[in-house]
């Protein structure tokens, strides 16, 4: 017919009988009852898909050069347009199959098991004639009452659920629609749907959730509920500024505890314990991170500067991890293993990094590290060494020269000592006098007291003077009794006989008892010319410490007054064969102690800021006085944080010795003078 130039007539006659045969089958679609409407509109579908198929085949000839010479639509297009306008777009039809599309969905949500075969077949279908058409005739509509459905429930749930078992539900409903679409809808309505849920029952609760009193986030960081929290995790993360809110929440219950921490002044008293709260923390937000949060940056940042707010609002910060460490090196870390020992001097420095002034760390850690060395009282070597690495690698040579100084001076003393006694073998019958040589600018500096030492050993010292100047010239040499230590051979009453490890103060008062039965602390003091406070706490740890009381007093009582009188404990016994006697110490130092390092560190400063100064005028020539500021802050922030007053004054002083100069027409200039 086409070649006969009927082509036009077999086209519409075509049209003409696909239309009837499609009402007649629509009409048939209509009067199907119930569920079968479904199962009829399917088979039909089919049974068309099968028809055009074979008609397509049939005017092959014509689809291939008539349709495309008269721009009309191809056999198999032109068959889904007809079905869609006569049978999709009935009347009787079209709203019929939307109800019945989304009642199933609502019966499946409500716990009904539904056909999901036939709901893929009609879905496809749909799609089969058209995006536009998927789109109209069921999407736009499904996503709207799918949103009508999920308000109302949310509703119901944050009234009744806590804001762990909210998330539970919603978490289910994701992944309920998430199948769903992968059953029988199309893949593209996924981010879709999803958007609708996480809207409806994440977003607009979301701080709701977040602030829910006894279940909300405060409270599951307090308990470690990590699976909830890494569950809130990964449904926030899913909606518009969900995770800052967490976040916000989470550093401001961070900073509230830190700063209750390092405030309570109970903590205080023990500043062991006060650093082990500060590690376990650290330790508790890690984990939660760690296994919550994903590892996630943004929350590793939160947690650094919360760490480094509160740990700053306690200017004895400093002074109490170097405590701590000494604790540990001391004590702390008897039987541990080398990489428990690692771990542990790993989160010390941790916390380290988070001190703004870590000049007064080293402060500290310088005295303490000679109090460990002096005594004997370290640990490990290896263990002191390897913070001094990580102190070194953290802050550079600088920080560190004067520590590994002391171990130098250490091993130095042991060699000096071996040369003393090939020296003189005459002395090895009588008391033996271990002496250590320590450089004045690697140690902290002790104002030099000295004490009246007993006979036998002030002769030794001179020896040692006479032997270690001979060998050394242009050196001085001043005793600092206050560090010693030394063991002596005690016998009490019943003749019984104890080794006593006690200080040089104490030995010094010991001492006198050989000559004496009572003696007054006017005596005392007089004998001895130690400093009173140091008097007084050695006189306490000889009468007053149960156990170690070798000495007794009288009257009885805690305080030691110049009436005092003193006399050997002929009854003192213990089990022990060597016992030491320690000094009582204050751990923590007290307050002129603690003025007395703030000025010490304040001086160190200046000579460091004003280094800054001009090295930064040297390279830059001339700097106005906000920006030379910053950058001083910036240049010295490693050590600690420079007060701005303070950088002035250093400007000022550095005027005055013509290394800069003001600018004439602008004071706020200034010049650097070569």
């Amino acid at each position: 017919m086409v070649l006969h130039k009927f082509g036009e007539k077999l086209y519409s006659g075509l049209v003409a009988t696909m239309t009837g045969h499609l009402k007649d089958i629509a009409q048939s679609v209509e009067a199907a009852q119930g569920g079968s409407f479904l199962e009829e509109l399917n088979r039909k579908w089919n049974d068309h898909n099968k028809a055009l198929q074979m008609i397509r085949d049939i005017l092959m000839y014509m689809d291939r050069t008539y349709i495309p010479s008269t721009q009309k639509t191809p056999v198999h297009e032109l068959g889904l347009n007809l079905w869609k306008e006569n049978v999709i777009y009935s009347s009787q039809i079209r709203t019929r199959l939307l109800n019945t599309l989304l009642e199933l969905v609502h019966s499946e949500r409500t716990g009904e098991v539904i056909d999901r075969g036939i709901m893929r077949n009609i879905t496809k279908m749909l799609m089969d004639l058209g995006p536009s058409v998927y789109g109209q005739e069921f999407e736009t509509h499904f996503l709207q009452v799918s949103a009508e459905f999920y308000r109302v429930e949310s509703q119901k749930f944050i009234e009744c659920c806590d804001c762990g078992d909210y998330l539970k539900k919603a978490e289910r409903r994701l992944n309920e629609e998430m199948e769903r679409v992968s059953h029988y809808l199309d893949s593209r309505t996924e981010k879709k749907i999803t958007n609708v849920v996480e809207k409806e029952m994440i977003e607009n609760h979301m701080l709701r959730l977040i602030h829910m009193e006894n279940s909300g986030l405060v409270h599951m960081l307090c308990d470690d509920k990590y699976e909830d929290l890494s569950r809130m995790y990964n449904l926030f993360r899913r909606v518009t500024d969900g995770l800052s809110k967490i976040r916000e929440v989470m550093t401001s219950h961070m900073r509230e505890s830190g700063k209750q921490l390092v405030s309570d002044p109970e903590r205080l008293k023990d500043p062991v314990e006060y650093v082990q709260r500060l590690l376990d923390e650290k330790d508790k937000y890690d984990k939660i991170i760690n296994l919550a949060f994903n590892n996630d940056k943004s929350f590793q940042n939160a947690l650094n500067s919360s760490f480094e707010y509160f740990i700053n609002l306690n200017p004895r910060s400093p002074e109490f991890i170097s405590l701590f460490v000494d604790d540990k090196l001391r004590k702390g870390l008897k039987g541990v293993s080398e990489d428990d020992v690692e771990v542990t001097l790993d989160k010390v420095m941790m916390l380290f990094r988070y001190l703004q002034e870590k000049d007064v760390f080293e402060k500290y850690y310088k005295q303490h590290l000679a109090k460990r060395l002096l005594s004997g009282k370290t640990v490990s070597d290896d263990a002191e060494r390897s913070l001094i690495v990580k102190l070194k690698t953290e802050c550079g040579y600088q920080f560190t020269s004067k520590l590994e100084g002391m171990f130098t001076d250490m091993k130095t003393s042991q060699d000096t000592m071996q040369g003393f006694y090939g020296c003189h073998p005459e002395l090895s019958d009588g008391p033996t006098l271990t002496v250590q040589v320590l450089t004045t600018g690697s140690w902290p500096t002790q104002s030099s007291v000295t004490c009246n030492l007993p006979s036998e050993m002030s002769v030794l010292c001179e020896k040692f003077r006479s032997f270690y100047l001979g060998t050394h010239t242009g050196r001085r040499l001043s005793w600092q009794t206050n560090m010693g230590t030394a063991d002596l051979k005690a016998t009490f009453g019943k003749g019984q006989k104890h080794e006593l490890n006690v200080s040089t103060y104490q030995m010094c008062v010991l001492m006198l008892f050989n000559n004496a039965d009572r003696l007054s602390y006017k005596e005392i003091e007089q004998a001895t010319e130690i400093p009173a406070s140091d008097l007084t706490r050695c006189l306490q740890s000889l009468a007053l410490v149960k156990g170690r009381n070798v000495l007794r007093k009288e009257p009885m009582g805690k305080e030691i007054v110049e009436d005092d009188a003193f006399f050997v404990n002929d009854k003192f016994s213990s089990k022990l064969y060597k016992v030491k006697i320690g000094t009582v110490v204050a751990q923590k130092e007290s307050e002129p102690e603690k003025q007395e390092t703030r000025q010490r560190v304040e001086e160190d400063r200046k000579p460091q800021i004003e280094a800054a100064i001009v090295r930064i005028m040297k390279s830059r020539k001339q700097l106005d006085h906000n920006n030379l500021i910053a950058e001083v802050t910036k240049q010295l922030q490693s050590r600690f944080l420079a007060n701005p007053t303070e950088v002035k004054k250093r400007i000022e002083s550095l005027i005055e010795r013509d290394f800069l100069e003001r600018d004439d027409s602008d004071r706020r200039l200034y010049r650097y003078l070569a």
